[in-house]
């Protein structure tokens, strides 16, 4: 799904959607969202409205065979990039190819809008995701702070390079974060501390403030014999090293 990233929001949805995934982004604006219909004398009662967008499903039909012929090429990574994109818009203007992709998408639009308005279930695993990725971005931004988040490479292998590492020490920290969490929470049971799992929900990999961002790095991996480190007293604050 690496050619996803091309993509505007109109053809986003339906590529996941077909491919067996789900798109559902936050919406500040929501009350201004705009609802498609299929049916142009359909009643909608206090939603029509809302629903004054069109969704044609002839156009939607005419080219299902060839949406599926895509989506399966991008899923198993046999078409390029530049071809995906040369079907779908054409001198900056979709292609009946394009178009048709997203009339489909909007029906998932609008079922997305309406899931959010009426389902406080689904508005708050949205935001849930949500805090989640911010807290990752948020964790990037701060290992990224030499060049300010910014990629200052000026040719594709470089900003990969840069993309990528960053990337490898996100993933480094997440797993000594969930590794040494998942330690102390079993210490503190074993010591029978209490443990309420709802306040173990909530916790996140994500943490930075043990982490030295500036300062002396030592490449050599410790013998610890396969253990962990030992874990700090739960009295003890890191500011007292």
């Amino acid at each position: 799904m690496a050619l996803l990233h091309l993509f505007t929001p109109m053809w986003f949805r339906p590529f996941l959607s077909l491919s067996g995934r789900t798109y559902a982004p936050q919406l500040a604006d929501l009350p201004d969202q705009k609802l498609w219909r299929i049916s142009r004398d359909a009643d909608y009662g206090p939603l029509s409205t809302a629903a004054r967008g069109r969704v044609s499903v002839s156009k939607i039909t005419r080219h299902w065979p060839d949406i599926l012929r895509v989506v399966a090429s991008i899923h198993m990574g046999t078409v390029r990039s530049y071809d995906v994109v040369r079907m779908l818009q054409r001198g900056g203007r979709p292609t009946p190819l394009g178009t048709a992709l997203a009339h489909y998408g909007r029906i998932h639009k609008s079922l997305h809008v309406l899931r959010l308005a009426s389902d406080r279930g689904y508005r708050r695993q949205i935001k849930v995701q949500a805090n989640l990725q911010e807290g990752r971005h948020d964790l990037a931004r701060r290992l990224f702070h030499g060049e300010r988040g910014e990629l200052r490479q000026r040719y594709r292998e470089g900003m990969e390079d840069q993309l990528g590492a960053l990337g490898l020490v996100l993933n480094i920290i997440v797993l000594f974060n969930t590794r040494y969490m998942n330690a102390a929470l079993e210490k503190l049971r074993a010591d029978g501390f209490p443990v309420d799992e709802q306040d173990v929900v909530r916790l996140s990999p994500l943490m930075r403030k043990h982490i030295n961002i500036q300062g002396r790095y030592a490449f050599t991996v410790p013998d610890l014999g396969g253990r962990l480190r030992a874990l700090l007293s739960p009295d003890r604050e890191l500011d007292d090293e």
